[in-house]
């Protein structure tokens, strides 16, 4: 259930990146409000805002910082193998304690 949670959280982030992609405000020079964006999950701008993927160029005018964003994508993909690698290391060790009962 709450991996189902976080794939829709992530996919909606995934969308309000390409929104400001498609309308081109990735720097201060070219960025919008939200308004010319279209931007429609709330909840997903705020967690990126909160994270300087989305900023804040000048009262009411936002932009994606693609160096950000790409950031937190390496260091969610870096969690994502290491909870993989833990899970990995549970099994084993259940499994050997099975085998060796």
């Amino acid at each position: 259930m709450a991996a189902g949670a976080i794939a829709v959280m992530r996919m909606q982030e995934r969308e309000v990146v390409d929104d400001f992609r498609a309308v081109g405000a990735t720097s201060p020079a070219t960025a919008r409000g939200f308004e010319e964006i279209g931007l429609f999950s709330e909840n997903a701008l705020n967690r990126l805002r909160e994270r300087a993927v989305i900023r804040e160029a000048e009262p009411g005018r936002y932009y994606l910082d693609e160096e950000v964003w790409s950031a937190v994508r390496r260091q969610r993909q870096r969690m994502a193998l290491v909870m993989l690698l833990v899970v990995l290391g549970v099994a084993v060790v259940f499994a050997l304690r099975v085998v060796n009962r």
